[in-house]
């Protein structure tokens, strides 16, 4: 969440707020995400790659924060256009919003998982 105020407490009373109302489920896979996909969000654009396992988090500080608080241990990142860390933030919240398990999209096809692998 993100918080302005004249003071400090209000402005984190702001953003926790904000925070719980927003919250969304990130699907992993193996401590990755299920696979690659882009967010945007005005001037940023971020890229997501799934990596494996012992490769950690390759990101900036702003897109690295917003992974390992989701519980992501291994992801490539890759970040365009503008650098400031909000943007940075709220792209990688819309790219993280766009995953999908192949059960999940089996299920909004209407198939079985393992017709979607064959």
């Amino acid at each position: 969440g993100y918080g302005k105020a004249n003071e400090v407490p209000p402005s984190v009373q702001k953003a926790q707020k904000q925070a719980s109302r927003s919250l969304i489920d990130v699907p992993l896979v193996e401590g990755s995400i299920p696979h690659q996909v882009w967010g945007h969000y005005g001037a940023a654009k971020v890229i997501l790659v799934p990596a494996g396992a012992g490769t950690g988090i390759i990101a900036g500080q702003a897109v690295r924060m917003v992974c390992e608080a989701t519980g992501i241990h291994d992801i490539l990142t890759k970040s365009y256009g503008t650098n400031n860390p909000v943007t940075l933030v709220k792209a990688t919240v819309d790219a993280l919003s766009k995953l999908r398990t192949v059960e999940q999209v089996a299920a909004l096809r209407g198939l079985e998982a393992e017709e979607l692998t064959a």
